[in-house]
């Protein structure tokens, strides 16, 4: 059964049909959005991290905000692209990277993923004193592709 585009929404009804054993339509894959793929970025540079040096995230809160929050403090022209805040009695050190200023500046995923790579080694560089041979001995020019 064929269906025609109406209004430009786009084509309507099931791309593929059902397979004839099992009678379910084949789902079909999409790529993450937004949140969800800078997630994953910053989950993949978290994990290469503490695979290269585990002593590196122990005691640090790592995650993300779309904007930097209170810029009134920040003495600066240009926007942050992440933040990090030393460890205090009782708290954990934390590393934020800020979603929408790195994705403003990456012309690629391949690009937004290194810059987020690169943003995360160096507030654990600033917080640790570890230098960034430690942090990634691969180098983090690496292709992420």
């Amino acid at each position: 059964m064929r269906r025609r585009e109406r209004h430009g929404r786009g084509l309507r009804g099931p791309i593929a049909q059902p397979n004839a054993l099992t009678g379910t339509t084949v789902p079909l894959r999409q790529r993450p959005r937004g949140a969800d793929f800078f997630a994953e970025c910053l989950r993949a540079s978290v994990a290469r991290t503490a695979a290269a040096c585990p002593r590196a995230v122990v005691g640090i809160d790592i995650g993300f905000e779309e904007v930097p929050g209170n810029l009134a403090a920040w003495h600066s022209e240009r926007v942050p692209l992440a933040a990090a805040v030393p460890a205090q009695a009782g708290r954990n050190g934390q590393v934020v990277l800020f979603r929408r200023p790195l994705e403003h500046r990456a012309h690629s995923r391949g690009d937004l993923r290194r810059l987020v790579h690169r943003a995360l080694l160096e507030q654990l560089s600033a917080l640790t004193g570890i230098g960034f041979d430690e942090l990634d001995p691969r180098g983090e020019t690496d292709d992420w592709d």
